[in-house]
């Protein structure tokens, strides 16, 4: 059978939409939850591939099941939104969206390939598993009836046992640290002395007063903020913990008074905790991230205040920038080749980056007892981004401003007897010329340092090897002199393979993640020199129902000359010359540049990598007679110093037609049949096309966000303020436009999206612009979902969605009386 024959023969057996609302009362179509034609539910089933940890001894790989998509009833379980956080009230931890269980675990022996599975409990599911510093044990955080417990599985021979009851708080998330000797585990736990949960006044005791005294406080638009005194108290409820010792022995002793603990971490020696606890007063205006911040070292034996870096009050005055930065230590964090030494931050600009200064950033040091002043490591003229750790006397920091996209990387002597020198600087967008990551291995105190070469002169690194025919994943060693790499092995052409991490110190031996166009991504034991790396796993394609789709990179360019491309996905069985063209899905998500030349980079990533679609995945429409344009290149440049967004909608509409022409020249997509789409700042791309285009027949547009005036204090790569730049705000806003939406748009929103900017009502104000414009347009909302949709039943409902407004709007569209290609003027 055809092609053609057979996508006819879909609609023909039943797989066409159940229904379709029309006429002009459309408000309240029937709610009940759809299916999507098969395989397409068949494939959302299938079990997740496994993920692994390497144990520190490079002897074990622990292998963990993942759960699949959780069910609705899971998802409409109670939560809480304090403070930015989304928790459970059942189990004090996040909430069921929050979390990605894990449901197995297996110890493989990486010499021999012999395999244990860990006697878990039936059903259980569990996060956070992490291994002891002597390789002996995986502790993790499992799920309980009543709260979390903390367990622990014996690698040699695959018993588990419970260590605590449901005593662990994770509302700041799932965390856990081992002691240096791996004879215990510091978790935070609930205050056994704390009671009910305070209950909700049903009468208030006054009005909510918020006020401002004259300070410049400009606020971004965060989701799940403190609202008033109720809130205030369930957050010191949930987020109350005492840092807790837990013994392999089930013995648990508290090593802290109460506090709320955002962060906790052990000194490499075990003998101090550095700790970043939360404190009075609360703000309704900003998350709790930026709550007033104590920053504190603790004795780990009894939890007495050693240090006191820092007591910050509320951040709420940041300055509009994507560098703004908080005043006084911050990132702080342990050294991790010293016993107890300390590193940190602080902004010598105020915290403002639009400051003329000469030094923005100083990272200094101090070493326990922490008595003497920090000394300093490195004065930046940019932002402290990170730190890895080597030997006495090499480190390598990051810094890098994001305004411009430009990155330095120091070689530092953290012994102080050498200034900090440049060792590489580049554009961080630019992906040819990324020289990658150290590779780590497990240091004097059993934390990762950087792997250095036995000369000390050199470190190993691994990077992703991006060039315009695909990505050539590579191991190299890279001169501390001079900067040069050395590449010590590249993968072969036709697989992507990554080093995961090193099987022996000379870099000789690797574990790998090796995957093909053919063949899913396992684990492999690498010999650099010998031909055929071993296998460790054996995971299956966990969606063969997709085996026959096609992929090709397209390489065009836009009217002004920049390169631009995209990965052309055709269905399985399709014959061009046979079929002829077909109805296209164009999907894509705009991204600023400040280079036109790095804008213009192509990389042919459909090379040599294992595609399967996950979640709400548009692919999973390739098996309903779509073909695909997938993330088609929509860059939005500002070069040399201007602005990207003076003329977003210019240079979108640019991008967007070059794309149609090129899909359309290559005889492949019908140019009266192709519709466009993306999530969040893709879907604000959606809308403003079908505002100030006529390329498109449809347009799907998720969780974005459509009047600008509703994020006035920046947005994306924006950092100007609406006051600052109200033309482009207004002119970038697709709700300022709705009249000129001809072309039927599908609106999906989760109805309890926690991203910035992306608040609800965006679609729902949009929704009704575009209903009082008289235009074609449907609008769902996803019960409990946050920005990104992960329940089993929204998952299944949104694909059916998306294929239900194609077939009608794009997949049987009559021929247009004008060509595709005409464009309105832009605004």
């Amino acid at each position: 059978m055809g092609f053609r024959s057979f996508a006819r023969a879909l609609v023909l057996a039943g797989f066409a939409a159940p229904f379709v609302v029309s006429g002009a009362s459309a408000d309240t179509p029937a709610s009940v939850y759809h299916t999507p034609p098969a395989p397409i539910p068949a494939m959302i089933e299938a079990t997740p591939t496994p993920s692994v940890s390497l144990s520190r001894d490079r002897k074990h790989l622990a292998i963990f099941g993942r759960e699949s998509l959780p069910t609705i009833e899971n998802l409409s379980r109670p939560l809480l939104r304090l403070g930015g956080y989304r928790i459970s009230p059942q189990t004090n931890g996040p909430a069921e969206i929050r979390l990605n269980w894990l449901t197995s675990l297996t110890f493989e022996d990486v010499a021999t390939g012999a395999t244990r599975d860990a006697a878990l409990p039936k059903g259980m599911r569990f996060s956070a598993a992490r291994w002891s510093p002597d390789d002996k044990h995986v502790a993790f955080i499992a799920e309980a009836p009543a709260g979390l417990e903390l367990w622990v599985a014996d690698a040699d021979t695959g018993q588990a046992r419970k260590l605590t009851g449901a005593v662990v708080n994770a509302a700041f998330g799932m965390r856990l640290e081992w002691t240096p000797d791996s004879s215990a585990v510091i978790v935070p736990c609930v205050l056994d002395s704390r009671g009910a949960a305070p209950v909700a006044p049903t009468t208030p005791d006054g009005p909510i007063i918020q006020e401002n005294d004259g300070h410049v406080a400009p606020g971004r638009t965060y989701e799940d903020l403190l609202k008033d005194a109720h809130d205030e108290a369930l957050f010191d409820y949930y987020f109350t913990a005492r840092l807790t010792r837990v013994s392999l022995d089930g013995q648990a002793r508290a090593i802290s008074a109460p506090g709320v603990f955002e962060s906790f971490s052990l000194s490499p020696d075990g003998r101090f905790i550095l700790t970043e606890r939360l404190h009075r007063p609360y703000s309704y205006n900003v998350p709790a991230r930026l709550f007033p911040t104590e920053i504190a070292v603790l004795d780990a034996t009894d939890g007495h205040p050693v240090k006191i870096l820092v007591d910050r009050p509320i951040a709420d005055n940041l300055p509009i920038s994507f560098d703004a930065e908080v005043t006084g230590p911050r990132d702080v964090d342990w050294r991790a080749d010293a016993p107890a030494t300390l590193v940190w931050a602080e902004a010598q600009d105020g915290g403002d980056p639009r400051k003329k200064v000469d030094i923005h950033d100083r990272v200094v040091l101090l070493d326990a007892p922490f008595a003497a002043p920090p000394r300093t490591l490195a004065d930046l003229n940019e932002r402290f981004r990170n730190i890895d750790w080597g030997s006495k006397d090499v480190a390598l920091l990051t810094e890098r401003w994001g305004k411009t996209r430009h990155e330095t990387r120091l070689v530092v002597d953290p012994s102080g007897a050498k200034p900090a020198r440049v060792l590489l600087q580049r554009n961080s967008q630019d992906e040819y010329n990324d020289p990658g990551q150290p590779l780590e291995r497990p240091g004097v105190f059993g934390e990762p340092v950087m792997a250095m070469t036995a000369d000390g002169e050199g470190v190993l690194f691994a990077g992703a090897g991006a060039a315009r025919d695909g990505e050539h994943p590579f191991l190299a060693r890279m001169d501390l002199a001079t900067g040069k790499e050395d590449r010590l092995w590249t993968a072969e052409a036709d697989d992507y393979e990554t080093p995961q991490g090193l099987l022996s110190d000379d870099g000789r031996k690797l574990l790998t993640r090796r995957e093909s166009r053919t063949d899913p991504p396992n684990y492999f034991v690498r010999t650099v020199g010998q031909a055929q790396p071993r296998a460790l796993t054996h995971f299956p394609d966990p969606e063969p129902q997709f085996a026959g789709v096609t992929k090709q990179l397209l390489v065009y360019k836009r009217a002004d000359g920049v390169n631009l491309s995209g990965t052309l996905y055709l269905p399985a069985g399709y014959d061009k010359a046979r079929d002829g063209p077909l109805p296209m899905l164009m999907w894509a998500y705009p991204t600023e540049f400040t280079d036109a030349k790095v804008a213009g980079e192509v990389i042919d990533r459909s090379r040599n990598r294992f595609t399967r679609p996950v979640g709400i995945s548009h692919l999973y429409l390739l098996t309903q007679g779509y073909a695909i344009f997938d993330g088609f290149s929509a860059p939005i440049i500002g070069a040399n110093g201007a602005e990207p967004n003076d003329t977003y909608v210019e240079q979108l509409v640019a991008d967007a037609k070059a794309a149609v022409d090129e899909v359309v020249a290559q005889g492949v997509a019908d140019p009266d049949r192709i519709a466009v789409g993306g999530h969040s700042y893709g879907a604000f791309m959606t809308a403003n096309l079908l505002a100030h285009s006529d390329l498109f027949r449809a347009g799907i547009a998720r969780s974005g966000a459509y009047n600008r005036t509703l994020t006035p204090f920046g947005f994306q790569n924006e950092e100007r303020t609406y006051w600052q730049a109200t033309d482009v705000y207004t002119k970038m806003s697709p709700f300022t436009f709705a009249p000129q939406v001809k072309s039927p748009i599908l609106l999906i929103h989760g109805e309890q999206d926690d991203n910035d900017g992306t608040f609800p009502v965006q679609s729902e104000r949009f929704y009704a612009a575009l209903k009082g414009a008289g235009a074609t347009v449907r609008y769902v909302q996803l019960p409990y979902e946050p920005h990104g949709y992960r329940g089993r039943e929204s998952t299944l409902e949104v694909l059916w969605e998306m294929n239900d407004w194609l077939d009608r709007y794009v997949k049987h569209a009559p021929p247009r009386a004008k060509p595709a290609a005409a464009t309105k003027a832009a605004p």
